[in-house]
């Protein structure tokens, strides 16, 4: 079964004009913790997924939406 990950966070910051090395900082978390966040390696805890909502003032919920490969037709908030 294909693991289904719902991570927006490096679409997000791409909107923004925002660097990982920033969102890092205002996080205090390293560099590679958001890169290895971005290319999905991980799952930011839901401490730091409400951070990172907070820091890119969004709603979480934007941030957990299927990738493209994923189905939505089941998904709800």
């Amino acid at each position: 079964m294909d693991k289904i990950t719902y991570n927006r966070i490096k679409v997000a910051l791409a909107e923004k004009g925002i660097s990982n090395k920033a969102l890092a900082e205002a996080l205090e978390v390293s560099e590679d913790t958001v890169s290895t966040w971005c290319v999905q390696r991980k799952q930011p805890s839901w401490e730091n997924l409400y951070a990172i909502a907070d820091f890119l003032e969004m709603d979480v919920r934007a941030l957990l939406v299927p990738n493209k490969k994923s189905p939505t037709k089941d998904f709800k908030f």
